[in-house]
């Protein structure tokens, strides 16, 4: 299988190419040339398979230059981290409606399940190439420890990490800037999420510096990210009771698209699964969006759920690309009047599988209480912005993207009491060591190239 651009300049790369690669030269971002489907007895096979033969029958379709032995015991290897036996298990609230858990993986978040992977991409690369890698990503929480612990000591490489200075939990900064390992460094960026993304995005569009450097990605422009994600959905579809499979709404807390995003291609890969609704804070970039029609930038607010502090999101433009037909060009249009105005008016496109919410602080505040007083379920701040606006009578199932022990203070103040985990427990005593930059790509540019591997 070939991976293209969605801006169209790019020439088509292998799989491991293109996860080498990450962003693609005309700043587009890579997706297969064409998608597989799935038949209905396809699905039956998948039905009794545990999550890591799932997860090897999934991306053997798309990893079609990594030798099947290797890729199965990277495969392996990136599961055997997670503490649950179930990998991502299904939990029932009540009669159609269940939690779909994605923090039993090292870091307590959802990202592990492409980041562990991601890492053994890396290290498996590296290896076969005879090359040494640079990892550079931005993160607003969870990306950056979950990229973090997929590439802990992992030889040959390094990797650097933009975080917004202030802006993430303090556990989470924790995770990224206390694991004493020599080949990790987290950058605490002077402004938000979205201009470390932006210096990110420069740097790789940057192709002296990028092929100088052996820069590779792990934000979600990396197409490996949203690959992997699409297996916890379709486990999960299987493991619903198959008279309701094809009427579940999947609730997505999200806001980079990236998590969302992994669903919906999955649907279009003949998966007959209802549609999703984004839920997002009050940093509501994607409510707007499929409320209005409107793509507009506003300035961030901090929150309660700062992983979806976000208004730049990056995974956008691979669900623009398939709803303008696939046509690079287009894309380029519409990407290039958006990053000149901040703004841009779609045309209508077929929304019938998407829908969005909007959640404040104060509101998610109350959907944790209210889920704890309703079913002794424990929400962390991300999870609690899925349970407004559930439809009555549709069977929902919502995305728990992170641990509740993850957000101490917020769960202290809500409910009373602290949710605690040992790996972060033993987090308070190390060290903290990061370096505090300018929001500037000439100052992450010179850090980045002084410590290099």
């Amino acid at each position: 299988m070939r991976y293209v651009s969605t801006r169209g300049l790019s020439p088509a790369l292998s799989f491991s190419d293109a996860v080498a690669t990450g962003l693609a030269p005309d700043g587009g971002l890579y997706l297969p040339e064409t998608l597989p489907r799935f038949t209905a007895a396809e699905l039956s096979r998948f039905a009794p398979l545990e999550y890591s033969a799932l997860c090897f029958e999934f991306l053997r379709r798309f990893a079609t230059d990594v030798p099947e032995a290797a890729l199965r015991a990277m495969i392996d290897r990136s599961y055997a981290t997670f503490s649950h036996r179930d990998i991502a298990p299904l939990v029932r609230l009540q009669e159609g409606l269940y939690v779909l858990e994605l923090f039993h993986g090292p870091t307590l978040a959802f990202k592990d399940f492409a980041l562990q992977l991601l890492g053994n991409l890396y290290e498996h690369q590296c290896r076969v190439r005879g090359e040494r890698i640079n990892v550079l990503g931005a993160t607003s929480g969870d990306t950056g420890s979950a990229a973090i612990h997929g590439l802990l000591g992992k030889p040959g490489t390094a990797i650097f990490i933009l975080y917004p200075e202030g802006r993430t939990s303090p556990l989470q900064e924790r995770q990224m800037a206390c694991t004493g390992a020599d080949n990790v460094h987290a950058l605490a960026i002077e402004g938000t999420f979205d201009d470390a993304q932006a210096i990110v995005k420069e740097l790789f569009g940057d192709q002296d510096f990028r092929i100088r450097h052996r820069l590779s990605a792990v934000n979600s422009i990396n197409l490996a990210r949203v690959l992997a994600q699409c297996v916890y959905y379709l486990y999960a579809w299987l493991r619903l009771p198959e008279g309701i499979r094809s009427e579940a709404e999947f609730v997505v807390p999200t806001g980079n698209f990236g998590n969302v995003l992994a669903g919906w291609m999955l649907q279009r890969m003949g998966v007959p699964m209802h549609g999703f609704r984004v839920a997002t804070n009050q940093n509501d970039i994607l409510h707007r969006l499929f409320t209005t029609g409107e793509y507009r930038v506003a300035a961030v607010s901090p929150s309660l759920a700062p992983s979806m502090d976000i208004q730049i999101a990056s995974n956008f433009e691979r669900f623009l690309y398939y709803s303008v037909g696939q046509d690079g060009a287009r894309v380029r249009t519409i990407m290039g009047q958006f990053k000149a105005s901040g703004c841009y008016r779609f045309e209508s496109w077929d929304q019938s599988t998407l829908a969005a919410s909007r959640c404040t602080d104060a509101e998610i505040a109350g959907l944790i209480a209210h889920v704890h007083r309703t079913w002794g379920y424990v929400a962390d701040p991300h999870t609690a912005c899925g349970f407004k606006d559930l439809v009555v009578g549709r069977p929902s199932v919502v995305l728990a993207t992170a641990s509740p022990a993850k957000f101490p203070e917020t769960l202290r103040t809500v409910l009373g009491f602290e949710p605690t985990h040992p790996s972060l427990e033993r987090l308070k005593s190390r060290p903290l060591v990061k370096h505090l930059l300018p929001a500037r790509t000439d100052a992450v540019r010179a850090f980045v190239q002084a410590r290099a591997v």
